[in-house]
């Protein structure tokens, strides 16, 4: 088990356990974090948008197709990811995502 870093939409940062293979998304929602994820992980909404530290970029996989086309549905910067699209792997150990205002 590793550890994600995320800051809610008031500033607050919170270090959650995450489980090699769930999704991004799982982890911040199981942890009863204010993220909705409305499509359950299948990449048909952008309720679950983060933006990712950039130190972290390069080491996701690139965007698919599909989710470059959700993100489009809402505000973005360059480091805009759906978490959902995020697979958690040892190598993600204290990833640092925020997540985005609601709505954008």
């Amino acid at each position: 088990m590793g550890v994600i870093h995320v800051t809610d939409r008031a500033g607050q940062r919170h270090t959650l356990e995450a489980i090699e293979g769930w999704r991004v998304m799982e982890i911040i929602r199981d942890w009863g974090l204010p993220i909705e994820g409305l499509c359950g992980g299948a990449c048909e909404c952008a309720t679950c948008h983060v933006f990712v530290a950039e130190e972290w970029l390069d080491k996701l996989y690139p965007p698919t197709e599909e989710e470059e086309d959700q993100l489009d549905t809402v505000i973005t910067r360059p480091n805009s990811r759906l978490s959902c699209q995020i697979l958690w792997t040892p190598e993600l150990d204290g990833l640092e995502v925020t997540l985005a205002p609601t709505g954008a």
